[in-house]
C-alpha cells in the first residue's frame, strides 16, 4: 500500500528531493510551498497535492493538513522540512533576527505537528521526521542563532519520540550535512544585519564568506540523501536520530565521543554529589 506524505518547504531543496523521491516509489505526497509555480511538473502530478502555506501562519497550516487529509484519507508521514539558515555572531544577532528565526523553525515545526498528531494518533500510526541539521548536534562558529534553534528541534523530536510510541507513532530527527541546494542563497540564508567590527578578522567573518564563497559547491547528492532517507522509512523504523553524509557522521561522532571524554574527567567527583544512602 503507497504512503501517504506531508513535506513542508517541497519547492525546493531537500524537501523537493524528498517528494520526488516518495512519488518516484508510487507513494502520494501533500506538497506544502509558500508560492507555486505554475510551470513545475512535479506540482502537476496526479499524485501530489500542492498547497500554499506558511508555517508560520496557523490558519494556513490547519488548512493545508484537513485539505491533505480530505484528498487522501490519511497522513503516514510528515517531514518537517521548512525552515532557513542564519549567520552571525552572537553579539550581531539582534532579538528580532533571533525570534524570527525560532518562529520559523521551531514554532513552525510545531504548528505542523500539532495539526498531524491528532490524525496519526487516531489511525494508530505514523512517522514525524523533522530535518535538524549537522547543526543540531554540535556547534558551529557563527551558527548560534541556527544552531540554538536546531538543538530546540532535537530535544523536541527526542521526547516526543517517547510520548507518542504508546500511540504507534515514530518520530525521529533528520541530520544532514551540507547538501549542494539552495540553502545558502540568500532567500534561505541569512547574516547578521548589522556586523560588528570587533569580529572582523575572526572565524565568524570568515565562515560567512566561507558559506559564500562555497555555495552550490556542497559535497552532498540531495538525490541520494532522498533515496537514503525512503529506504529507512520503508524500513519501519526510525533511528532516533538519522545522519546523512559521511563527512556529517565522521563529525557527529568525534564530538560525541568528546562529550565522553569530558563526563570521564570529572565522573567521579560529581558522582559524589549524591545525598549519602544510609542502610
Amino acid at each position: 500500500m503507497s504512503r501517504i506524505w506531508i513535506i513542508t518547504g517541497a519547492g525546493r531543496g531537500l524537501g523537493r528531493a524528498f517528494a520526488e523521491e516518495a512519488v518516484k516509489n508510487g507513494d502520494q505526497v501533500i506538497a506544502t510551498v509558500r508560492k507555486l509555480n505554475d510551470n513545475d511538473e512535479l506540482m502537476k502530478n496526479e499524485n501530489v497535492l500542492p498547497v500554499i502555506m506558511d508555517v508560520t501562519n496557523k490558519d494556513e497550516v490547519k488548512a493545508a493538513v484537513l485539505a491533505g487529509v480530505q484528498k487522501f484519507g490519511r497522513i503516514d508521514v510528515l517531514i518537517n522540512n521548512a525552515g532557513f539558515g542564519a549567520s552571525g555572531a552572537f553579539e550581531e544577532i539582534t532579538d528580532e533576527e533571533l525570534r524570527s528565526l525560532m518562529e520559523t523553525n521551531y514554532f513552525g515545526v510545531t504548528n505542523v505537528m500539532r495539526e498531524v498528531i491528532p490524525f496519526m494518533r487516531k489511525q494508530k500510526s505514523g512517522m514525524i521526521l523533522t530535518v535538524c541539521s549537522q547543526a543540531g548536534a554540535m556547534g558551529f562558529t557563527g551558527s548560534t542563532a541556527y544552531c540554538s534553534s536546531k538543538f530546540a528541534v532535537v530535544g523536541l523530536s527526542e521526547a516526543l519520540r517517547m510520548e507518542l510510541a504508546p500511540f504507534g507513532i515514530q518520530v525521529a530527527s533528520i541530520l544532514p550535512g551540507s547538501f549542494r541546494t539552495d540553502f545558502r542563497d540568500n532567500s534561505s540564508m541569512k547574516y547578521a544585519k548589522n556586523p560588528m567590527q570587533e569580529y572582523e578578522d575572526s572565524a565568524v567573518h570568515a565562515t560567512r564568506k566561507f558559506l559564500a564563497d562555497n555555495n552550490h559547491k556542497q559535497e552532498g547528492d540531495p538525490a541520494k540523501a532522498a533515496a537514503f532517507l525512503y529506504g529507512i522509512v520503508d524500513s519501519g523504523k526510525l533511528p532516533m536520530r538519522i545522519l546523512i553524509g559521511k563527512k556529517c557522521c565522521d563529525d557527529v561522532k568525534a564530538a560525541l565521543l568528546s562529550h565522553i571524554e569530558d563526563i570521564d574527567s570529572y565522573y567521579t567527583e560529581s558522582s559524589k554529589t549524591d545525598f549519602e544512602v544510609i542502610v
